[in-house]
């Protein structure tokens, strides 16, 4: 079996949750403390997100949201006051992987292209509608008048699990869960990262 190193920096109360089931998982309450503000916002994208990965990866019964790792250690967030970073050692199988730049598409209700043709193309139909870009056309002033488009937009999403460019500041990845046994370290406050996990290379040698 292959297996990858991830990082991701979760509220201290998270162990609690791994003593207590074994498991981390993320909820819908979590996103909405996190968020604030945008919460409803980023609430309706992830569950986009949900749709399109556990096509890939079956989501376990009981999950509502991912948790989202990094890939490496220099785009690892570290450890401030309340939350801590876990340093995972995660079956490849069990990671789904996508392109954060083009998450950035999904978030703005934007089309992906598949190339550079695919986007000269969808460029051209927006302007024989009279439309200036694909903003507005999902949400916004356009919501509802352009159907086939707004289809067309959701329907090339998937695109952000197509990983032309394995860079360790696009791609980032998702887990279902955190099991126990993925766990290698725990990183505090305060402590040395990059020292506590000297020898422990991630997937670019570091």
């Amino acid at each position: 079996m292959e297996y990858i190193r991830l990082y991701t920096r979760q509220h201290e109360n998270s162990l609690y949750e791994l003593e207590r089931t074994g498991s981390i998982r993320n909820k819908s309450i979590y996103v909405r403390l996190h968020m604030g503000p945008d919460a409803d916002y980023f609430a309706e994208r992830y569950r986009s997100f949900v749709a399109m990965a556990e096509e890939r990866i079956p989501r376990p019964e009981g999950v509502e949201y991912p948790i989202w790792c990094a890939i490496s250690k220099d785009t690892a967030r570290l450890p401030i006051k309340g939350e801590l970073l876990y340093c995972l050692r995660v079956p490849k199988d069990q990671v789904i992987f996508f392109d954060g730049q083009k998450w950035d598409y999904v978030l703005n209700y934007l089309y992906i292209p598949s190339d550079e043709l695919d986007k000269s193309a969808f460029k051209q139909e927006l302007q024989a509608r009279g439309l200036p870009s694909a903003y507005n056309i999902i949400k916004g002033k356009y919501a509802g008048f352009y159907p086939d488009l707004e289809e067309k937009i959701r329907a090339s999403w998937p695109r952000i699990f197509d990983i032309e460019e394995p860079s360790r500041f696009r791609v980032q990845a998702n887990l279902w869960e955190i099991r126990q046994e993925w766990i290698e370290d725990i990183i505090y406050p305060g402590e040395d990262f990059v020292q506590k996990t000297q020898g422990k290379l991630d997937a670019f040698g570091q």
